[in-house]
C-alpha cells in the first residue's frame, strides 16, 4: 500500500506540474528572464515558477538552461534556487490542509474536465485537478500502508535515536529523498507518520533537513556530463541547502521549542506544523545566505573553475530610443542584429557537422541552444522592424527593411534545418542505424561546402560586398550538384549492401536539409545584390 500510494502520489505532483505548466505555457521562462534583475527579484521569480512546476527541482534545471543561454547570471540563478527552495514548501502546505476524504471526488471532477471537454485549456486545468485529487489519494494511500510502522519496536527505537542523534535524521532524511527523487514525497511521508503518532517532532524536524539536501540531489545527477554552468548551478543548489541544515542543527532545540510553541499557540495539526517548520527552515535561510549570493557565486566558480562559451541570447543592438528619433539608424542596428543571428547559424551548422561525426551529446546541445537563440534574435528583430516601418522610411531605408525581413526569415529556417538535421543523428544512434565511412565521407563534404556557403552569404550581408555575394550564388550551384551526384552515390552503395535502406533515408534527409539551407543563404546573397542594384 505504501509504495502503491507514494507511486499515485510521484504521478499526482508530477501531473499537477504539467498541468500548471501547460496553464501558464512559455511565461515560466519569461518570468525567470525578465524578473530576475537582482538577487531578490530572483528568489520572487524562483518561488512563483516553482509553485507552478511544483517542482524546485524542474525550476533549477531551467535556470540551468538560461544561464547556459546568457539570459542570466550565476548571481541571479542563486537567487532564484534560493526561492525554488522556498516554493517547493507550498506542496507541504497543501497537504496540511487534509482534504484526503475529497481526493476521489476531486479526482472525478479533473476527470470530467479531461475527457467531457475539447477545449485545450479546459483539458489543462482538468490536469492540475486532477493531479491535485491524485496527491491526496496516494499520501492517504501511503499513510494507511505506514501504520503498521507505529507497532514495530525497530522503528520506535529508530525514531528515539533520530530525537537524541540529529545528524542520523539528517541522514535518514537525506537517504530517503533520494531515493524517491522527490522532496515533496518524503516531506508527505514525514507529515503522514508524524501525524499517526509515528514519530516525535524532536524526530521529525532533523529528517526534515535531510529531506532538504536529498532534493538537490536530483540536480546534482543531471547536471554529471553536462556544461560548466549547469555544474556550477548544481553544487549551489548543495552548498546552500547544507549550509542551512548545519546552521539549523546548531540550534536544533531551541527551533523545535520554537516548533512546538507555534503549533500550540495557532492550534496547528500535524501535518501543518510540519509545513510551518519547513516553511520557516527554508526562509530563514535564504533570508541569512541572501546578501551573500556573492561569495556563493565565488565559491562554486573556485570549485569548478574553467570557462564555458556563452550563447547571448539578448539583443545586444535593438535600442527602441532610435525607432522615433532616427529610423535610418534603427535599421542600421537591427542589420548588426541580424549579423549576429547569422553568426549563431554557421556556429550552429559546425557544432551539427561535429555532432554527425562524433555523436556526443556536448554538441548536439550547443546546436539546440544555437537554435534557441536564432529563434529568440527572430522574434525580438522582427518586433523591432514592425516598429520601425510605422515611421515614414526613405525609399533606400525601406528597400534594406524589407531585405532585413526576408533575411531573419531565411536564418531563421537555416536553424530549423540544422536541428532536422541533429534529430536525424538522434534517431541513426537511438535505432544504432550503421552509416559506411564513405557516407560520412560524403556528409562530411557536403557540409563543409554548406557552411563555407552561409559563412560567405553573412559575410556579404555584413559588408555588402556583391563579389561575395555572387561566389555564395556559384556555391549554392555547387551544393545543389553535390545532392544529385551524392544521392546517386548513396543508391549505389545501398545496392551493393554497403549501406542499409534506414541508413539510406537518414543520409538522404541530411543531405536534403544541407541542399535547403544552401537555398537559404542564396536568398541572402541575392537580397545583397538586389540592393547593391
Amino acid at each position: 500500500m505504501f509504495f502503491g500510494g507514494l507511486g499515485i502520489f510521484l504521478f499526482g505532483i508530477k501531473y499537477m506540474g504539467d498541468g500548471l505548466q501547460n496553464v501558464a505555457g512559455d511565461r515560466l521562462r519569461e518570468v525567470l528572464d525578465r524578473f530576475t534583475s537582482n538577487p531578490v527579484m530572483g528568489v520572487i521569480a524562483g518561488l512563483v515558477v516553482t509553485i507552478l512546476l511544483q517542482t524546485s527541482t524542474g525550476t533549477t534545471v531551467l535556470t540551468v538552461g538560461l544561464v547556459n543561454a546568457g539570459f542570466m547570471t550565476l548571481k541571479q540563478a542563486i537567487g532564484v534556487i534560493m526561492g525554488a527552495n522556498i516554493g517547493t514548501t507550498v506542496t507541504a502546505f497543501i497537504i496540511g490542509i487534509k482534504i484526503s476524504q475529497y481526493a476521489l471526488p476531486i479526482i472525478a471532477a479533473g476527470a470530467v474536465l479531461l475527457f467531457f471537454f475539447k477545449n485545450k485549456k479546459i483539458n489543462y486545468y482538468g490536469q492540475v485537478v486532477f493531479g491535485f485529487g491524485a496527491l491526496f489519494y496516494g499520501l492517504e494511500t501511503m499513510g494507511t500502508g505506514l501504520k503498521p510502522l507505529r507497532e514495530v519496536q525497530a522503528f520506535a527505537d529508530l525514531t528515539v535515536s533520530m530525537s537524541d542523534n540529529p545528524l542520523l535524521g539528517v541522514l535518514i532524511g537525506t537517504l530517503f529523498t533520494v531515493l524517491v527523487q522527490s522532496s515533496s514525497a518524503a516531506i508527505g511521508m514525514l507529515q503522514t507518520l508524524f501525524a499517526q503518532g509515528a514519530m516525535s517532532l524532536d524526530a521529525a524536524l532533523p529528517v526534515l533537513f535531510g529531506d532538504n539536501i536529498g532534493t538537490t540531489i536530483t540536480a546534482v545527477l543531471a547536471s554529471i556530463g553536462a556544461s560548466i554552468a549547469a555544474r556550477r548551478a548544481a553544487l549551489t543548489h548543495v552548498i546552500f541547502n547544507v549550509i542551512g541544515t548545519a546552521l539549523i542543527l546548531i540550534i536544533i532545540r531551541p527551533f523545535t521549542v520554537f516548533i512546538a510553541h507555534i503549533q500550540e499557540t495557532l492550534g496547528l495539526n500535524p501535518e501543518m506544523t510540519i509545513a510551518f517548520a519547513h516553511g520557516i527552515f527554508n526562509v530563514s535561510n535564504t533570508l541569512i545566505q541572501l546578501p551573500f549570493v556573492a561569495v556563493l557565486a565565488l565559491i562554486v566558480t573556485k570549485l569548478i573553475p574553467g570557462e564555458e562559451y556563452e550563447i547571448e541570447y539578448k539583443a545586444k543592438h535593438l535600442d527602441e530610443r532610435f525607432i522615433r528619433s532616427s529610423p535610418a539608424i534603427a535599421i542600421g542596428q537591427a542589420r548588426e542584429e541580424v549579423l549576429r543571428m547569422g553568426e549563431f547559424a554557421e556556429k550552429g551548422l559546425t557544432e551539427a557537422k561535429q555532432y554527425l561525426i562524433t555523436g556526443q551529446k556536448r554538441h548536439s546541445e550547443m546546436t539546440v541552444q544555437f537554435e534557441d537563440a536564432i529563434n529568440n534574435l527572430d522574434r525580438k528583430i522582427t518586433d523591432y522592424l514592425i516598429k520601425v516601418s510605422a515611421g515614414s522610411l526613405s525609399e533606400q531605408d525601406s528597400k534594406l527593411h524589407s531585405m532585413l525581413m526576408d533575411t531573419v526569415r531565411d536564418i531563421e529556417r537555416i536553424g530549423d534545418h540544422m536541428e532536422n538535421i541533429v534529430e536525424l543523428k538522434d534517431y541513426q544512434l537511438a535505432n544504432k542505424v550503421p552509416m559506411s565511412e564513405s557516407a560520412l565521407e560524403d556528409l562530411h563534404e557536403m557540409f563543409d561546402l554548406t557552411i563555407e556557403t552561409v559563412g560567405k552569404a553573412i559575410s556579404c550581408l555584413g559588408n555588402g560586398d556583391r563579389d561575395i555575394a555572387l561566389s555564395v550564388v556559384d556555391k549554392e550551384d555547387l551544393i545543389d550538384k553535390m545532392e544529385r551526384k551524392l544521392r546517386k552515390k548513396h543508391i549505389l552503395r545501398v545496392n551493393e549492401g554497403k549501406c542499409t535502406g534506414a541508413a539510406g533515408i537518414v543520409f538522404v534527409d541530411i543531405v536534403s536539409n544541407l541542399e535547403r539551407i544552401g537555398d537559404h543563404a542564396v536568398n541572402i546573397a541575392e537580397a545583397v545584390i538586389g540592393e547593391e542594384n
